[in-house]
């Protein structure tokens, strides 16, 4: 039978509740699984440009780097190198389908807990690598890593935050990956024995009093009974459903779903990671030494981290979809102009001119900031909070996954397309993102301040294009029976 849900039409009350000192608690905690995401992510792209790092695992790519006219576009363009980057990804897609059920069956919290232990794995095995094959493997564990961190917080943040103020704090997931520090590893595991499952969770789970006061506690009222209630009808919904998967592939599951694979495609698909993975090796590219290039990044690094505060703040202000349609714009005309530098003025041997070099780091930067505020947080926040509990985690593990196995194409693939397309590679960015606007500007409904429970009736039931996918549920139903 279709999925019951409470219609809730109109304007609606918000449930009660404050911003309490443990849900902040739980968010700082949770958010740290991003910090080892970012982190992974800046690193690959700083040792790959480090001559000793060539020089004992990659030595090849080092020894091409020493010729005096070394190709500018394709001097790092190494199949092993590529690997380097990406096994991690590869690890973290076949994780998210196991995390989607640990989720599930034991909770949000053992799934972080399991993801720390698979972090600290990885990072020890990478720190005392002695050869490539000990690197890659250390690599495949923090992809596990990552992999159980990406289903799991994201839901859990979705799922503990107040309504008004929920894109603000998921976006703190994307914040603390843009921040990326090694201590993450200690604080991960450790801080993650403090924080408290979700209510939904634990309700899912039939630890109804439990979550009741969990409840109580992270919203700071005692009067939660609509919210509670609200909870309970949706979990005896999804506890009808028991294979979430076949669920998921019904005719109105696929708004959702549809929505969460295509937003990771195409957060992959602006180029980001292909500039953040690479970073030095692009500003080296360009111009730039050894050293001058790894301090661009930084910079890069830094515009990372404080452009994804405006998108804290202004996310549930203004809205989801006004950051997505004009960071589209910004990183166009930046992708564009970057092209068009690259194209006019470095040749296969030889530098940038100092000022077109300065130029290209600018727009990097501007491109960036753009990411950062729009499809580089959102690309998490949306899919987290647009699934009904019944599907929540199932369809959630498509998003994640998606995201990886992209990421692992652009991480596979980059250092072979700059050497063959070489500055064509940024216009093929560009179409993505003219695109991506598109979507994101006629099939993307607005989300912000609607219960993650009240999704159904309240935005894909209102949306001009999505909502045909419910208008004759009940025939389709019939049909089926």
């Amino acid at each position: 039978m279709p999925a019951v849900v409470i219609a809730n039409t109109g304007d609606v009350p918000e449930f009660e509740g404050r911003i309490t000192f443990n849900v902040i608690l739980c968010v700082v905690i949770a958010a740290c699984g991003g910090l080892m995401f970012g982190y992974d992510i800046g690193v690959s792209g700083g040792v790959t440009a480090m001559d000793d790092f060539l020089k004992k695992f990659f030595y090849e790519v080092w020894e091409r780097k020493q010729l005096a006219h070394e190709n500018n576009y394709c001097k790092y363009d190494n199949k092993k190198l590529q690997l380097f980057t990406s096994s991690l990804y590869i690890a973290a897609l076949i994780a998210s389908f196991i995390a989607s059920k640990t989720c599930s069956k034991y909770g949000r919290k053992p799934t972080m807990q399991l993801a720390s232990i698979f972090f600290i794995i990885g990072v020890a095995m990478t720190t005392f690598a002695v050869n490539i094959e000990m690197l890659i493997i250390g690599r495949l564990h923090l992809g596990l890593g990552v992999g159980f961190a990406n289903q799991a917080v994201p839901l859990f943040l979705s799922e503990l935050a107040p309504a008004k103020i929920r894109g603000a704090l998921n976006i703190s997931f994307q914040l603390f990956i843009t921040i990326g520090i090694l201590i993450a590893n200690i604080v991960n595991y450790a801080g993650s024995l403090a924080i408290h499952e979700t209510p939904t969770s634990l309700i899912e789970r039939k630890k109804v009093e439990e979550g009741r006061a969990v409840l109580k506690k992270i919203r700071g009222v005692d009067n939660v009974d609509r919210e509670y209630d609200s909870i309970v009808h949706a979990c005896e919904v999804a506890s009808q459903i028991t294979q979430p998967y076949h669920k998921l592939m019904k005719r109105e599951s696929r708004p959702p779903l549809v929505i969460a694979i295509v937003m990771q495609v195409f957060q992959q698909f602006t180029g980001i990671n292909a500039i953040m993975f690479y970073a030095p090796v692009l500003f080296q590219t360009v111009g730039f030494g050894s050293d001058a290039a790894l301090l661009s990044s930084v910079i890069t690094g830094l515009v990372n981290v404080l452009s994804t505060f405006v998108s804290v703040v202004l996310v549930d202000r203004v809205g989801r979809r006004a950051l997505l349609l004009e960071a589209c714009v910004q990183m166009f005309i930046t992708q564009c102009i970057i092209g068009g530098i690259l194209m006019k003025d470095l040749k296969i041997t030889g530098n940038l001119p100092s000022g077109d070099a300065l130029v290209v780091v600018i727009m990097v930067c501007v491109f960036v900031a753009g990411f950062a505020w729009s499809w580089g947080p959102l690309g998490w926040l949306i899919p987290s909070e647009t699934f009904p509990l019944e599907t929540r985690t199932a369809g959630f593990s498509f998003a994640v996954s998606s995201n990886m196995l992209c990421t692992f194409v652009i991480a596979q693939a980059f250092l072979s397309m700059l050497c063959h397309m070489r500055s064509g590679i940024f216009f093929f960015f560009a179409a993505w993102i003219v695109v991506m606007g598109l979507f994101a500007l006629f099939l993307l409904p607005e989300t912000k301040g609607v219960p993650v429970d009240e999704m159904v009736d309240r935005v894909w039931k209102q949306h001009w294009f999505w909502k045909r996918f419910f208008n004759d549920e009940q025939a389709v139903e019939k049909r089926e029976n």
